[in-house]
């Protein structure tokens, strides 16, 4: 597959960033997560290679028009999904160093496929998951009920929300005030 001018200066750039930033720029997404807030790093450096996740190795499940796998899940690979995926045709443990893709290893954290989660999900084979480092896109193949139920990280999630809903709710009483 071409990759566009964004998408080739974006895996540039994530290859030499020491602080990891989401892509941006034309056709790539507002990076935001499913629970509406920032969207957070997924993995900067798979295994020390110096290689983030996510379809623009940003280490971010960012996404945008050249992703059409959707890289937006965050999750924690297994054994037993990685064999499901490389049943399903996706050997996803073996590297491709051409599209700086290292392999993906029981424990690691990396950006996979909506739909490919979303197929685990059915199979009863689906992966946990870090739902602030899950974008927003995602909720395009799954339900925010569904990704909670997978969720590694639900309690710092759901603190998020209510820190947000509390300044919120000052902020209306400020504004009741006056």
């Amino acid at each position: 597959a071409r990759l566009s001018p964004a998408t080739r200066l974006a895996r540039r750039h994530a290859t030499r960033c020491s602080k990891p930033t989401p892509a941006s720029g034309e056709g790539v997404s507002v990076p935001r997560n499913v629970l509406g807030g920032e969207l957070l790093c997924c993995c900067s450096d798979v295994r020390n290679t110096g290689i983030g996740t996510g379809f623009y190795r940003d280490g971010f499940c960012s996404t945008g028009a050249d992703d059409q796998g959707r890289h937006t899940v965050c999750v924690e690979a297994t054994a037993e999904f990685l064999e499901f995926s490389a049943a399903a045709g996706n050997p996803l443990h073996v590297p491709m160093p051409e599209y700086l893709f290292p392999g993906v290893a029981p424990g690691d954290r990396w950006c996979l496929c909506a739909a490919r989660w979303a197929q685990a999900l059915r199979a009863g084979k689906a992966p946990k998951l870090f739902l602030r480092s899950c974008h927003e896109k995602t909720l395009e193949y799954a339900t925010l009920e569904q990704l909670k139920a997978h969720a590694l990280d639900l309690d710092e999630a759901e603190a998020d929300v209510q820190r947000v809903q509390d300044l919120r709710e000052a902020l209306q009483r400020s504004v009741d005030i006056e």
